[in-house]
């Protein structure tokens, strides 16, 4: 069998109940039919993705979905993957990914705003939970012939919890644990993040705040010869990286799609069978239901980003 880990969020930028079904060779998600040529964020916009990563995992299950083959084609769809839940070990992970960047930026107090509906549904998934949908999935169809089956490992509809959760425990964290910095170890002083619902808006404060004052600076810049030429670069090099993490995020803190995992739930199903029938086996856990995310991020997650990505 051949399994295929994609994204959840080949979606795109649908809204509603998104279904477990297949991509088909050369659909896009904006009307019209052409050939895909060019990569880059212009083409993947171009075709209603919103950016290279979820154009590229599209055009992969394209791919997969044309194999002249004769065993089974798995694909398994992950929303946000966040640190293990439990194995190997509670808080795990590899590198900085997603959400971590938001919280190591609170840490440091480099963030102070974010573009972010604290009211829609982050999906997100710890990564043990992912590895157990892919190895029980592995398990339930090596003996199938000519198949393919798309799994949803998503948490947005089976236990959803808005971003506001995230938040909420990034602050009550923080405030309880001040970060320290500088060599003498002094605690950070923290400030609240500011949000902004809209991309509309978003733009319309970082255009009034940083934008103008910044071209004004280039102006004077240039009237005085390159004075000011190191701190209009600083600043001006802050700036785009705000409006590229921003754009970044964009598509999944304002996303408005709900993940049906239907498949997955009838595999779950088969898996706890199977257990019934086999008394002190190993568990592959995958259900989030019963994860409390506030404590799942307080506990875990938070602290979890703090040891095993520090610089």
């Amino acid at each position: 069998m051949l399994l295929h880990v994609s994204t959840a969020y080949v979606a795109g930028e649908q809204e509603g109940i998104i279904p477990e079904k297949p991509i088909l060779m050369g659909e896009t998600l904006k009307d019209g039919r052409k050939t895909m040529k060019e990569l880059g964020l212009k083409r993947a916009r171009h075709f209603g993705w919103p950016n290279t990563y979820v154009f590229t995992k599209a055009m992969g299950e394209m791919i997969m979905g044309n194999l002249p083959i004769d065993f089974p084609v798995v694909i398994i769809r992950p929303s946000i993957i966040t640190s293990t839940l439990k194995e190997p070990l509670p808080g795990w992970m590899e590198g900085i990914k997603t959400i971590d960047s938001v919280v190591i930026g609170y840490a440091k107090q480099t963030l102070p705003f974010f573009l972010v509906n604290l009211d829609l549904i982050m999906d997100v998934i710890p990564g043990d939970m992912v590895v157990n949908a892919m190895m029980v999935a592995m398990a339930a169809h090596s003996d199938d012939q000519q198949v393919q089956v798309i799994y949803h490992v998503t948490s947005s509809l089976r236990n959803p919890a808005p971003y506001s959760i995230l938040w909420k425990s990034l602050f009550q964290y923080f405030n309880d644990n001040p970060p320290c910095t500088g060599r003498n170890g002094e605690r950070v002083r923290l400030k609240k993040m500011r949000f902004f619902s809209t991309v509309m808006w978003f733009k319309l404060y970082m255009t009034v705040k940083y934008m103008l004052p910044l071209e004004m600076l280039r102006l004077v810049n240039i009237a005085l010869c390159g004075v000011f030429s190191r701190r209009y670069n600083e600043l001006n090099r802050k700036f785009r990286f705000m409006m590229q993490l921003s754009e970044l995020y964009a598509p999944y803190t304002l996303f408005k799609g709900c993940f049906d995992d239907i498949n997955l739930d009838k595999l779950r199903m088969g898996m706890n069978k199977d257990n019934q029938n086999n008394n002190g086996a190993y568990y592959f856990d995958f259900d989030p239901k019963y994860i409390d995310w506030g404590d799942y991020f307080y506990n875990v997650h938070i602290p979890g980003v703090l040891k095993y990505t520090r610089d």
